[in-house]
């Protein structure tokens, strides 16, 4: 048996919204885990950064994929060879599809590349110089990264988890689906030019164009911190598209919930969860998890 059908087979719920969810949140501490190993034999941070944007988008990939792994992994098995086994669906097919046997649910792929958009990205934090030499903390540092990865994520990981086969049953286009992608683009959008003018301000004053002491030119004008609110309102765009479907009664189903008061207050706080928890560390000015803000 090889690796990967060990691991379905380890993972293989009776849920199939757990059979995804739980894979794709175990592999964030994985990735974490091995890259964690070397960092703290050689006292480098170096990888940190980009393995927090890689587990990002290993986590959204698997989270989309699995079900087809599993699919082609179990058609392998019966047929021994003698059939075809399922295609992987088509990324672009199904940016106008529902969902269903042969496609993803659109909303499942155009929130997995908003969080792929925001992830490439990456920076340095100086506090790896007090916390490098004691591999604890170290340790730590990258089981904290995995978790902020596993919180920001629910959301998405959560709607990739619904089979596509049930999210088929929800309308094309809602209300919260607009309000979402408008918030996403939005933030995004916020946050980059923000960015853009503290970058043009720090090599003006390089240059000694200048020797202001603050940023208080463009949107650093409006808000003190303006590149924290576009992070926040992006999260919260996803959420939203996000919730607007698990709360749902195809949603509800789609993982397996009763659909009562209770579980749909549930869902909210799974999608919630993640804006709520990147608001909490910009309130609390975490630059180890967000180095360039």
């Amino acid at each position: 048996m090889t690796l990967l059908n060990t691991l379905l087979a380890l993972t293989n719920f009776r849920s199939p919204f757990l059979r995804t969810l739980v894979p794709s949140i175990g592999l964030a501490y994985a990735i974490q885990a091995g890259v964690a190993a070397p960092s703290i034999l050689f006292q480098s941070e170096r990888f940190y950064d980009l393995s927090g944007s890689l587990t990002y988008l290993s986590c959204t990939a698997l989270s989309l994929y699995l079900p087809t792994l599993r699919a082609r992994a179990a058609a392998a098995t019966v047929s021994a060879g003698t059939a075809a086994l399922p295609a992987y669906p088509s990324l672009l097919a199904s940016l106008a599809s529902k969902g269903g046997v042969q496609a993803w649910n659109w909303r499942q792929v155009v929130l997995s590349a908003a969080v792929a958009i925001w992830a490439t990205r990456h920076g340095r934090d100086s506090r790896f110089d007090e916390i490098r030499t004691s591999p604890p903390k170290f340790l730590g540092a990258f089981f904290a990264q995995a978790t902020w990865v596993s919180l920001c994520l629910l959301p998405v990981l959560a709607l990739n988890s619904i089979p596509a086969t049930t999210l088929s049953a929800l309308p094309f286009l809602t209300l919260t689906d607009v309000i979402g992608v408008l918030l996403y683009i939005g933030g995004i959008g916020f946050e980059a030019t923000a960015d853009k003018q503290k970058s043009q301000w720090m090599e003006e004053k390089k240059n000694k164009k200048h020797n202001e002491d603050f940023l208080t030119r463009g949107l650093w004008s409006k808000s003190r911190h303006p590149n924290y609110f576009g992070e926040s309102t992006l999260w919260t765009g996803i959420a939203t598209a996000a919730a607007g479907v698990l709360v749902t009664n195809v949603g509800q189903s789609g993982m397996g919930f009763s659909g009562s008061l209770g579980a749909r207050l549930g869902a909210l706080a799974m999608a919630g969860v993640s804006p709520a928890f990147v608001t909490f560390l910009l309130f609390k000015n975490t630059p180890m998890f967000f180095p360039k803000l």
